[in-house]
């Protein structure tokens, strides 16, 4: 069973790992302007996005499976409050602090933890529960930022993964036949 609970802590780490890249190759393409821009007044924006993932992230973290997930000292609605105001510097370095505290936490689950249980706002669950709600929480949040940043670039948009219509010449190399 070691083996599985250490693939387990593997795969979930590079998880994260690349929902994180995504995230950041998409805010890359945006400049100050995208970055804060939203759909409609009922939406967010990447930047809201950032500061709610990275505020998520810190509270769920932060003495993982010492403490409840769900922190009293966070603010969880002024996550979705933040303007134009707030520069990229301010949300990057936000959004960088909270993952190193995430990686370092990911870090230390060890494999004869993953059975444990833990608390989110008092709600009992195994670290296996929390950490896989969290993967859900953070791939939903950064489909968000990719498709906003997808849609405020326009024709400028270049693909995170493989470009449209050279799916066929990829599977071919792989030798899938479609």
């Amino acid at each position: 069973m070691d083996d599985v609970a250490r693939e387990y802590l593997r795969d979930v780490t590079a998880r994260f790992a690349q929902w994180k890249q995504s995230a950041e190759k998409a805010v890359a393409r945006l400049d100050d302007e995208q970055l804060h821009w939203k759909p409609d007044p009922e939406s967010n924006s990447v930047a809201i996005l950032l500061w709610h993932i990275a505020g998520n992230l810190r509270s769920r973290w932060r003495d993982f499976g010492r403490s409840d997930g769900e922190k009293p000292d966070r603010d969880r609605d002024s996550e979705f409050e933040i303007g134009p105001a707030t520069s990229r510097d301010e949300i990057m370095t936000w959004w960088d602090g909270a993952w190193e505290l995430q990686q370092a936490e990911l870090a230390r689950v060890r494999p004869e933890d993953l059975l444990r249980t833990v608390t989110t706002r008092s709600k009992p669950e195994s670290v296996i529960e929390a950490i896989d709600r969290q993967l859900c929480h953070l791939a939903s949040h950064v489909g968000q930022v990719v498709y906003i940043a997808k849609h405020v670039s326009g024709e400028r948009w270049q693909t995170l993964s493989i470009e449209r219509g050279k799916s066929r010449g990829f599977n071919e190399k792989l030798g899938h036949r479609i």
